[in-house]
C-alpha cells in the first residue's frame, strides 16, 4: 500500500500480502467451534488474544523505533479486516490497535518511550478507552467526570458507562473535566486525557468495575471511579484540550472498527454465497434465484464501494490530514452495509442461519452494534449534514 504524500495507490505491496497471510494463518486454530464456545460462555478470548499479540497484530501500529511493527492506520486496517473476515472477533484486539497509533500521535516523547515499547512487548495491554457517560451519552462535551487537581497529583471522581475490555486491560486512557461546564467559554474546552493504570486502579478500589450482559459477547463495564490519583505526568496532550485529542482517538477507531465491519461482513457474504451454491430446491441452485443473488450482490457492490473510501480516510490520517469527513462516512456506510449483508445471509440460509451451528447467527448479532456504537448513526449523519454540508445544527 502507497502512502506516498499526494498519491494513493490501491495496489498491496507484496509486504503487506504477507502479512495478510500471516494474519489469516494465525486465525486458523480458531475455527466456528472456538467462537461459539466462547460466546456461548460469554468469556473473553483469551487465547486468540495472546496467539494475536505473539505475531505482533496488536502493536502494529506502534512505531518500529519502540518495537511495534510500525505499519500505519491504512495496513493496520486492511489486517484487522482480514483478520475478522475468517470468522474471528476483531472487537477483541482492535482497541489497541487504534488506541496505540492516536497515542503515539497525541503523546509527549517521554511517555511514547516509556509506554509504547512495553506494550509493543506485549508485557502492558492498552485495550480501554473511557468517555461515554450514562447521562451524557454520544454528548461528549456533557460529561461529568472530574479531575481536581492536588498539588503534582489529579484526584478524579466521577462514572463511566460502555467501557470495554477493562478487566483485559492494563491502561485505560481517560477523559475527564478540569473545568466545569460555567468556567469555559466553549463546551469543547476544558476536558484532559489521562492515561491511567487501571490493574492498579482496580486493585485499590479506586476504580471499580460492573460488567453489563449484553445480547453479545463484548465485555462491557460501567465504572465507578472514586478518589482516583493519577500524576500529573499522565496527562495525555494539552490540559483542557482533551475533547480535541479524542477526535485524533476517534478517527482512527472509526477507521479500524469500519474495517473491522468490512470484514465481518465480508464473512457473513462468503458464508452465505457458499449455501446459495450448494443449497438445491425445486432442482436448482438457489443462488440462481434473484430474490437470492440480487442482495447479495448489492451488499458486495457497496461494499467495494465503502472500502475504497476506507483507504482515502486511512491515507488522511496516516498523513496527518483531516479525515473526519472519511471516518464518520465510513463508518456509517459500513455499519449500514453490514447489517444489510447479515439479513442478506440470514434469509438465503433460511432455518440454518438461525442455528448456532449456521455460523451466522453471531455476526448478525454483532452487526447491530455497530449501528450504534462506537457513536450512533444519527450522529454521523449529523456530522456530516453541519460540518460537510453547511446545514444548522438540529440540536
Amino acid at each position: 500500500m502507497n502512502r506516498e504524500l499526494g498519491r494513493v495507490d490501491f495496489q498491496i505491496n507484496e509486504e503487506l500480502k504477507l502479512i495478510v497471510d500471516t494474519a489469516k494463518q494465525a486465525c486458523e486454530p480458531f475455527d466456528d467451534a472456538y467462537w461459539r464456545g466462547v460466546d456461548s460462555q460469554k468469556r473473553y478470548p483469551s487465547e486468540f488474544v495472546e496467539q494475536m499479540s505473539k505475531y505482533g497484530f496488536l502493536s502494529m501500529s506502534i512505531p518500529a523505533s519502540y518495537g511495534g511493527g510500525g505499519t500505519g492506520v491504512t495496513e493496520s486496517s486492511v489486517v484487522i479486516e482480514e483478520i475478522a473476515k475468517t470468522g474471528c472477533d476483531g472487537g477483541a484486539l482492535r482497541a489497541q490497535i487504534y488506541l496505540t497509533a492516536a497515542f503515539n500521535k497525541i503523546a509527549n516523547q517521554g511517555q511514547k518511550e516509556k509506554y509504547l515499547p512495553l506494550i509493543a512487548r506485549g508485557e502492558l495491554r492498552f485495550q480501554t478507552f473511557a468517555v461515554t457517560e450514562a447521562r451524557a451519552g454520544t454528548e461528549t462535551t456533557n460529561i461529568a467526570t472530574f479531575a481536581e487537581k492536588n498539588g503534582d497529583d489529579y484526584t478524579i471522581n466521577g462514572q463511566k458507562m460502555w467501557i470495554s475490555r477493562v478487566m483485559e486491560s492494563d491502561l485505560m486512557l481517560l477523559l475527564a473535566r478540569t473545568k466545569k461546564l460555567g468556567e469555559v467559554k466553549k463546551r469543547t474546552l476544558g476536558m484532559t486525557l489521562f492515561l491511567v493504570d487501571l490493574k492498579k486502579a482496580l486493585k485499590e478500589g479506586t476504580v471499580k468495575a460492573k460488567p453489563i450482559d449484553m445480547m453479545i459477547n463484548h465485555s462491557a463495564n460501567e465504572l465507578l471511579i472514586e478518589n482516583l490519583s493519577v500524576p500529573e505526568e499522565n496527562v495525555v496532550g494539552e490540559v483542557d484540550r482533551g475533547f480535541y485529542h479524542v477526535l485524533s482517538v476517534m478517527n482512527s477507531e472509526r477507521i479500524i472498527n469500519s474495517s473491522d465491519t468490512m470484514g465481518s461482513t465480508r464473512y457473513l457474504l462468503s458464508k452465505a454465497i457458499d449455501y446459495a451454491k450448494m443449497r438445491v430446491v425445486f432442482g436448482r441452485q438457489i443462488g440462481q434465484n434473484q430474490g437470492i443473488q440480487f442482495p447479495l450482490a448489492s451488499a458486495y457492490a457497496k461494499l467495494e464501494a465503502a472500502s475504497a473510501l476506507r483507504f482515502k480516510a486511512a491515507w488522511l490520517y496516516d498523513n496527518d490530514l483531516e479525515c473526519g469527513k472519511e471516518a464518520n462516512i465510513l463508518k456509517y456506510l459500513t455499519s449500514e452495509i453490514g447489517v444489510e449483508a447479515s439479513n442478506a445471509a440470514m434469509t438465503t440460509m433460511g432455518g440454518m442461519g438461525m442455528a448456532v451451528e449456521g455460523g451466522i447467527e453471531r455476526k448478525f448479532r454483532e452487526m447491530r452494534l455497530h449501528i450504534i456504537a462506537p457513536v450512533s448513526n444519527n450522529l454521523a449523519l449529523s456530522y456530516i449534514a453541519t460540518k460537510v454540508l453547511d446545514l444548522p445544527r438540529s440540536y
